[in-house]
């Protein structure tokens, strides 16, 4: 069986690539995936899998006319926020996969927020049709439910991505923490200079060594920039391509600070303690599941030492996840191996 795997590949994003590579990991041996990519030829290249040009009509519908499945890869792929494009687009191919009469899996889904009307409706109709859907937290499981779509509820995939270990890692000073920023318009550039304020004064306490870590370098990296310009004796950007490798760096932290809601994932399955910026209802949803310390980019304190003195607090008293909680959150995040293999191996029906 061919699958076409569909989702926020190839666009440089960490989390969206940990994703990928966690479905491809998942994806029963039998059936041979082909990825919808913003960069076909490094897709291949890392995963050694066929991939096409997502923005191409002729490459989508050839690639839909050559398979038996369709699948969109996990994520927050339909949501208004950004823009009302990315359920318009992961939308429409989903309801030509549909019509075409494919088998299709919505995968480990974080939806919304939907805020127009007429991305609600696209997100309702393509869900109705589907073979199977699965989503990743709480708030995505209500919607779903409120409109009557049976669905499975696991956490997000990403906790049972295979690490790999990041070559040089432990040659670098100890202990380490880790950083994971991304741009916001409440992360101003009053309040980024507040935090570097805060990180200066809460590595001289500490000693710590400070990994920068740009999940999506297009977007993060001028932040880490900043910060190992303020730090550039103790710190050091690492730009990692390969997600195991992005899953496998957290395994050498003792703490993280993140906005990124899959840096807070990876580091929390690493068993480091977590310190959350919430920007987003996913990053809102994970704090209170996990009962992780932060607070929301907008309430961030206008003093860098009481900013300080939360990190010292968690740093010095704080714990982490337990590796029996660990366990547990990648036992239940494996149920979305399960929806791939009753819905593409041991289903007959069509979507």
């Amino acid at each position: 069986m061919r699958a076409v795997l569909c989702g926020y590949y190839g666009k440089g994003n960490g989390g969206d690539e940990a994703l990928l590579a966690t479905l491809l990991q998942m994806l029963p041996a039998q059936v041979k995936p082909l990825v919808l990519s913003g960069n076909p030829e490094e897709t291949q290249l890392r995963y050694g899998v066929p991939a096409c040009d997502r923005f191409s009509a002729s490459a989508v519908l050839q690639a839909l006319r050559q398979s038996e499945a369709f699948i969109w890869g996990g994520g927050s792929l339909m949501q208004d926020v950004t823009s009302p494009m990315s359920p318009l687009y992961y939308g429409g191919v989903m309801r030509l996969a549909q019509q075409m009469g494919l088998r299709t899996i919505a995968w480990a889904q974080g939806i919304g927020p939907l805020n127009r009307s007429l991305t609600r409706w696209i997100t309702r109709t393509s869900l109705q049709h589907c073979t199977a859907v699965s989503v990743r937290d709480g708030g995505s499981a209500s919607l779903v439910a409120e409109w009557g779509i049976p669905f499975i509820l696991a956490p997000d995939p990403v906790w049972a991505l295979e690490p790999e270990p990041v070559p040089g890692l432990w040659d670098l000073p100890a202990p380490r923490i880790a950083i994971a920023l991304r741009p916001h318009p409440y992360l101003t550039s009053e309040r980024l200079h507040i935090f570097t304020k805060a990180l200066i004064d809460f590595q001289k306490a500490t000693q710590t060594f400070v990994l920068l870590i740009p999940f999506q370098p297009i977007q993060d990296l001028a932040i880490a920039q900043t910060l190992h310009a303020a730090l550039p004796d103790v710190s050091q950007i690492l730009t990692l391509t390969q997600p195991r490798q992005l899953r496998g760096v957290f395994r050498g932290v003792e703490m993280v600070i993140a906005m990124r809601f899959h840096g807070l994932i990876m580091a929390a399955a690493a068993e480091c303690r977590c310190f959350a910026m919430n920007y987003d209802p996913k990053v809102r949803q994970l704090m209170q599941e996990l009962d992780f310390r932060g607070w929301a980019i907008d309430q961030m304190p206008s003093d860098p030492a009481v900013i300080c003195r939360d990190w010292m607090e968690l740093y010095a008293n704080g714990s982490s996840l337990s590796s029996h909680q660990i366990s547990a959150i990648v036992d239940r995040a494996l149920i979305h191996r399960e929806v791939l293999e009753k819905a593409l191996v041991n289903s007959g029906a069509s979507g």
